[in-house]
């Protein structure tokens, strides 16, 4: 038998199946998406409920509409923030760090494991307590599951922003694939929802700007880097 034939590499059209396999330019607008949706769900959540986790539900009869389209914005949002990380990782490419990128990726899917345990627990409140008010409040399992998704989203899930924002800045700082003043205003946020001892709402939007303020940075930089003129030299040399 002869030998197989070997096929001559195209280094153009290689090119170009790497820039397919690299996530789209507008997959960055997931970030805004994400930001914008959880931070919609937070304010409408904040606005209408007390701080105090252990009041009355009087409120909720008076609000229901306004958690009920904030529990409709959570999932969404959670989707927008799978894609979110995933166009951190691609921004990363071969540079990404295989024990960072194991925090980062775990980090943002507790986040969103949280977010939804959270999310899901309110929604039995919602649907509980309309319909038996009086019961759900005498046996406390109201109050009990309030508190509870309370400490689960305030508690462990901000904590976990906060070391998903501690990650990505590391790596970008060893990286240099995001600029260097975005790592370095990423470090005092994070530590301020880890240092929070307050557990209040309007400390979680910290991480939904965060997100936004990435977000436009990478479309910005991908469209400069996808409109710059190719290396001639790099071109002659393939």
């Amino acid at each position: 038998m002869g030998r197989p034939t070997v096929l001559p590499i195209d280094p153009e059209r290689a090119a170009r199946r790497r820039d397919a396999l690299r996530s789209p330019t507008a997959a960055a607008v997931a970030g805004i998406i994400f930001a914008l949706l959880y931070a919609s769900g937070m304010v409408l959540v904040r606005t209408a409920a007390p701080e105090d986790p252990t009041a009355g539900l009087d409120w909720l009869l008076e609000n229901q509409r306004n958690f009920v389209l904030a529990l409709n914005l959570l999932p969404y949002s959670g989707i927008a923030f799978l894609w979110f990380m995933g166009v951190l990782r691609d921004r990363l490419g071969a540079l990404e760090d295989q024990f960072m990128a194991t925090v980062l990726m775990g980090s943002g899917l507790l986040f969103l494991a949280m977010m939804f345990v959270g999310g899901a627990l309110a929604g039995g409140i919602i649907g509980t307590f309309p319909g038996l008010p009086e019961t759900t409040l005498q046996s406390g399992l109201i109050t009990y599951a309030r508190v509870t998704a309370y400490q689960i989203i305030n508690l462990y899930g901000v904590r976990m922003s906060a070391v998903f924002m501690t990650v990505s800045a590391t790596l970008w700082w060893r990286t240099n694939v995001m600029p260097r003043w975005l790592a370095l205003i990423s470090y005092p946020a994070a530590l301020l929802l880890l240092l929070n001892t307050t557990l209040s709402l309007w400390a979680g939007l910290v991480f939904p700007v965060w997100v936004l303020l990435v977000s436009i940075l990478v479309l910005i930089l991908n469209v400069r880097e996808r409109s710059r003129p190719a290396d001639p030299t790099a071109q002659a040399a393939s």
